[in-house]
């Protein structure tokens, strides 16, 4: 094929898309409405939180068969992320001869809709869902539907609407043989470009006269050598924490680096003792990945974000953001969690619980990204716990969120592993209260030798989301939760 640089290549409804002249922080939001005015996408928080903006995007399958679509919150999206892939909008849904997608008319059918402004975001949700999930279950509705938010009609006749439609599944795909076509026409190279002297050469997808420019490697060596050469580049994987600071903050990063094409670190691989989850992999994924043998993990990881959010934000991004109520490290440093570093050629393994030093501060080194993640699995005997405390029970910021892992050797708790987030300026182990746990029989815990382990452990601080002493009581109350279910069964020695 023909390598075009300085643009932006995508297919949608069957032809090829070619963007020049935008900026590397346009969001796929504000060019399908400004410049192509597909206005069916709407802004509502421009924060991924409400859902109109959903819209489908998608990449060829393992065997090039099919296009896999999954819903993205295109506030959030950056344009050149599009670049060799397939973009769905509501507009995409009425085509010749189909002048709507089931979906759709189930809509109107059951009046599922008022005053509109979110009906494209939720028509989308339901339809990627219907792809996936053609016959789903009232939950897997609800799930779909967890990142739309409607103020007028209920959710119940949307609710019945996508049931009426999915029965009828022969009808539900949206599967266009042309735009499969096309993607392997500009399907991004697997090979690193190299110089006449065979040194590697990162090809933009958008560059400015002043040098700035948003780049998208392919392989992990063209990852690790721009890094080496620009080692303040702003990596990103999902968008959905520069998606925010470009929206509310005017952020405009000199270079970024987008890692969705390497696919190195799209990959996961399963070990006998764990898991080792690339970068690039999404949350829905890693979700899926835990669901059988650590299901409070996955529920963490459900109630973490909606399936837009789910979907293109990773595993990675959520630990190199380092947020004190980042979700997903407390369960991972209780399970014991280590990071594979990478360097330009050179890797290194660090246990996530040494990777902070302070508030979203860690041990990276310019040029440094975190290539890996193991995710250790339960032994024999081995528990594993964890739950999330928020003022709204789904997609909430936490008050704290805490995790434990623990040996039960005989009718005693043995090699305790208890982290928290939210009490401290980032996720961190509680080993003072580790200690008070340690050879002792659930039973005996006492609620003041806990007390006084919380207190020397955190430095007390009120915030927004929960007082000190509220959340001092959290810390207590969830330790004792996961030490006395209704179901714990003493092991033999």
């Amino acid at each position: 094929m023909t390598e075009v640089t300085n643009t932006v290549r995508f297919a949608l409804d069957g032809q090829v898309v070619e963007v020049k002249g935008e900026r590397r922080t346009t969001t796929v939001l504000n060019y399908l409405r400004e410049e192509l005015r597909r206005t069916g996408t709407k802004e509502g928080c421009a924060e991924g939180d409400c859902g109109a903006c959903v819209v489908l995007v998608g990449e060829l399958n393992h065997d090039a068969s099919a296009i896999d679509y999954v819903p993205v919150n295109s506030c959030l999206q950056l344009l050149p992320t599009l670049d060799g892939k397939s973009l769905k909008t509501v507009e995409s849904l009425s085509r010749p001869g189909v002048a709507q997608h089931p979906i759709q008319e189930a809509m109107v059918t059951c009046h599922a809709s008022q005053c509109g402004f979110c009906t494209p975001g939720i028509v989308m949700s339901l339809v990627q869902m219907a792809q996936v999930t053609p016959e789903p279950t009232r939950q897997d509705i609800t799930d779909a539907l967890s990142g739309n938010l409607c103020r007028c009609t209920g959710y119940k006749p949307i609710i019945d609407a996508a049931q009426k439609a999915c029965e009828n599944t022969a009808s539900l795909s949206i599967q266009d043989p042309m735009d499969i076509k096309l993607l392997k026409q500009i399907k991004r190279s697997d090979h690193p470009t190299l110089s006449l002297e065979g040194d590697i050469i990162v090809q933009p997808v958008v560059r400015t006269r002043k040098g700035n420019e948003f780049v998208s490697p392919g392989t992990l060596a063209e990852l690790s050598h721009y890094l080496l050469e620009h080692p303040q580049a702003t990596l990103v994987a999902g968008s959905s924490e520069i998606g925010l600071q470009v929206n509310k903050d005017f952020v405009r990063p000199d270079h970024i680096v987008y890692i969705g094409h390497v696919k190195e670190l799209q990959t996961i691989q399963t070990l006998p003792s764990h898991w080792r989850v690339g970068a690039g992999v999404g949350l829905q994924e890693v979700m899926h990945l835990c669901a059988k043998e650590l299901p409070d993990f996955s529920e963490v990881l459900r109630r973490f974000g909606s399936p837009p959010i789910r979907y293109t934000a990773t595993l990675a991004g959520n630990i190199a953001n380092g947020s004190p109520i980042g979700d997903s490290m407390p369960c991972l440093m209780a399970l014991g969690s280590q990071l594979g570093l990478r360097h330009g050629k050179k890797t290194r393994e660090v246990a996530l619980e040494d990777f902070y030093t302070g508030i979203k501060k860690n041990i990276l080194q310019p040029g440094e990204f975190i290539e890996y993640i193991t995710i250790p699995r339960l032994k024999a005997n081995e528990r594993f716990a964890a739950h999330k405390v928020s003022k709204r029970f789904e997609q909430d910021i936490s008050a704290t969120c805490a995790a434990i892992r623990f040996t039960l050797s005989g009718d005693k708790l043995t090699h305790v592993r208890l982290a928290y987030n939210g009490l401290s300026p980032y996720p961190a182990r509680a080993k003072k209260i580790e200690k008070v746990l340690e050879g002792v029989r659930p039973s005996d815990v006492k609620t003041s030798d806990l007390d006084q382990a919380i207190a020397q452990s955190f430095t007390p601080r009120d915030g927004l989301r929960a007082t000190w002493a509220y959340r001092a009581l959290l810390a207590r109350n969830l330790v004792l939760k996961f030490i006395h279910p209704l179901d714990l069964e003493v092991s033999p020695s």
